[in-house]
């Protein structure tokens, strides 16, 4: 596969195969993923890739605090509101998503069933947890953006889905208590990844980019 071909191939998956990943595969991705960009190449990514028993552990940890509505504690800002045409961007997706799951707006149930999937890794048999060490802030979260990018691509280029999750890092001390990770590293998002399930209606979800018209300004 092509490196246009697995940008333009990558999305968002939410609903995957029981079947693992094989270890040799896995560390084939890791090891790629090593090869991304970074600030004097600190290289400031510090992922906990979680499988088997640990993740059923870790998402029954996880569901039950979104179904119980514990309150978030995330390591970072997460109540930021979006506005103008970013905010129709927002819309579209939900409305993609939701629709191609048949669940209603006024289904409230649902909303809440269909969002603590995100807990639950969309029954992914593999996630990995994004750290960054203190006292690494906003230019090296950057770089894990960019090392986050590069995994999925290289996800993608095997066969593998994935979906990034903001979701994830809403209960950082659940997760470092699960994984026993010391508290000065910080929890910036998720990545559920494994093989796609094509008959799970989420998948079926797509989304549009903006035209580079919109977007991007090229000065001469």
């Amino acid at each position: 596969m092509s490196v246009d071909e697995a940008i333009r191939r990558r999305r968002s998956v939410r609903g995957f195969l029981s079947r693992e990943v094989p270890d040799a595969t896995l560390r084939e991705v890791f090891a790629l993923a090593q090869w991304s960009p970074s600030n004097c190449n600190v290289q400031p990514w510090v992922p906990h890739v979680v499988s088997g028993g640990r993740l059923k552990r870790l998402r029954d940890a996880l569901v039950a605090a979104g179904m119980r509505d514990e309150p978030i504690k995330p390591d970072w800002p997460a109540d930021g509101k979006f506005s103008g045409i970013h905010r129709e961007r927002q819309v579209g997706a939900a409305q993609a998503l939701y629709g191609a799951m048949g669940v209603a707006r006024s289904d409230t149930v649902g909303r809440k069933l269909a969002y603590v999937r995100n807990h639950a890794f969309f029954d992914a048999p593999h996630a990995v947890f994004i750290f960054m060490p203190e006292p690494f802030d906003t230019r090296e979260a950057a770089d894990i953006g960019m090392y986050a990018q590069t995994l999925m691509l290289a996800f993608i280029a095997r066969g593998i889905a994935s979906c990034a999750q903001g979701a994830l890092g809403l209960f950082p001390d659940i997760v470092r208590e699960q994984l026993g990770i010391p508290g000065h590293q910080r929890l910036l998002f998720g990545i559920s990844f494994g093989y796609e399930d094509v008959d799970v209606k989420a998948n079926a979800a797509r989304v549009e980019r903006a035209p580079i018209d919109d977007v991007v300004r090229f000065h001469r």
